[in-house]
């Protein structure tokens, strides 16, 4: 190998990393780094492409080594996973540090992960769903969730104000699955809850949490802020969606500097249960179920037990994948990777193995994930490595076991 020339470094990237370094903690430390490896020991994926190798892309920024760094495939590859933050003893943020490159100095992004970022600042949602379309769509589910629950009075409320909950979807829910809305507003049926839908700005996704364009996330938490301001909200319920989940929560404190409160349906549906407010029925889900950790809401954000408690509660044979929890291993399409095009499907199939590995050896019919760009993953791997089960978000299997109230 051949040794660096001191010429070659560029002692001032380091502070500009740090500079554009975005957290609600101490900032990023660099010489924190021990070199011990850890995090390339923890990232699954180290070995399953060239570069991917957290130690080096941390010192290498640390080093000051600008272009090695810019033109590094690491920066795209990596899925911003934080499991090797996570088996880090000093605890360094490799995904922020991705994130700040990505962001910051230049880059252009790989498929169509920009242009969902555009879409989502110039139509209010990533997918371009038009407000009649939405409006529609909330209407036809409302009318649905009526004649399933023989109740002429549910509602999807929109523009309430006052309500105890402003609810954010993703967009997927609306213009693809929009049986997922009417679940999800059945349970908030059942619950007896008050909460409502904004209909300007309800897209809880958030790709510009990927793509590391700041300026682009500031502008659409401003916007859900001032809905669940105009709207005289309790608290912003976010969607099944990992890093949805990651953006509003987390996002709120570093852009905004603001706290105000905002919680996983993962969370409510959790409490619900326990406290009695909606009642359910495990025996209306039989099949075994298997749960995969999204890493943005699990590692990240902590919600870690609440899925597990609403699981075991709403259906009869639930195992867990090994490893779990925040050692769990990322699905292969987080990041922005699903958004990157065609090019870097057989890098996500690859890094799928892992996944398909440990789905199988739970032996399970239904894989549950509450987040949709797992869900998208793991239907591209059930499908690739030709896996004997099926997909599922956590709200069809409490809605499925639900004991409604008499009318």
């Amino acid at each position: 190998m051949e040794a660096l020339k001191a010429a070659q470094l560029d002692p001032s990237f380091k502070d500009e990393v740090i500079a554009k370094f975005c957290t609600d903690k101490d900032p990023v430390d660099l010489s924190n780094c021990l070199t011990c490896g850890m995090c390339s020991a923890g990232c699954p994926y180290n070995g399953v492409h060239d570069h991917a190798d957290p130690r080096k892309f941390v010192r290498q920024i640390a080093l000051g080594m600008r272009e090695e760094v810019l033109n590094s495939t690491f920066i795209w590859a990596c899925t911003m996973c934080g499991r090797c933050t996570f088996s880090c003893p000093m605890n360094v943020d490799v995904a922020g540090l991705v994130r700040t490159i990505r962001g910051n100095f230049g880059l252009k992004s790989p498929g169509f992960l920009q242009e969902v970022v555009d879409n989502q600042l110039r139509t209010g949602n990533q997918m371009e769903v038009t407000k009649e379309d939405y409006l529609d769509t909330l209407d036809w589910m409302q009318e649905e969730l009526q004649a399933e629950v023989g109740d002429p009075g549910a509602k999807i409320e929109v523009d309430k104000e006052g309500a105890d909950y402003l609810f954010l979807w993703d967009p997927r829910e609306i213009k693809y699955y929009p049986q997922d809305v009417q679940s999800i507003a059945k349970i908030f049926w059942a619950a007896g809850a008050s909460w409502t839908c904004s209909s300007q700005w309800w897209d809880a996704t958030h790709y510009a949490l990927f793509s590391g364009d700041d300026e682009a996330s500031t502008i659409m938490l401003e916007r859900i802020r001032g809905e669940y301001r105009r709207l005289k909200a309790k608290a912003v319920v976010v969607t099944e969606c990992g890093h949805a989940t990651r953006a509003q929560m987390w996002g709120r404190k570093v852009w905004l500097h603001d706290n105000y409160p905002v919680i996983s349906i993962l969370q409510l549906m959790a409490k619900w249960i326990e406290d009695g407010t909606i009642k359910v029925d495990a025996t209306r889900n039989t099949e075994r179920v298997t749960f995969h950790d999204p890493c943005n809401s699990v590692r990240k954000e902590g919600i870690v037990e609440e899925p597990r408690y609403i699981l075991n509660h709403v259906v009869t044979d639930f195992v867990e994948m090994w490893p779990n929890r925040q050692y769990n291993y990322c699905c292969g399409g987080g990041g922005g990777l699903l958004a990157m095009g065609k090019d870097i499907y057989p890098y996500r199939m690859a890094k799928g193995k892992l996944k398909a590995d440990q789905i199988q050896a739970t032996g399970a019919k239904i894989v549950v994930t509450p987040c949709h760009n797992c869900y998208d993953q793991l239907n591209d791997i059930i499908k690739y490595y030709k896996l004997d089960c099926r997909l599922s978000h956590i709200h069809h299997l409490v809605s499925n076991a639900l004991i409604l109230p008499e009318k």
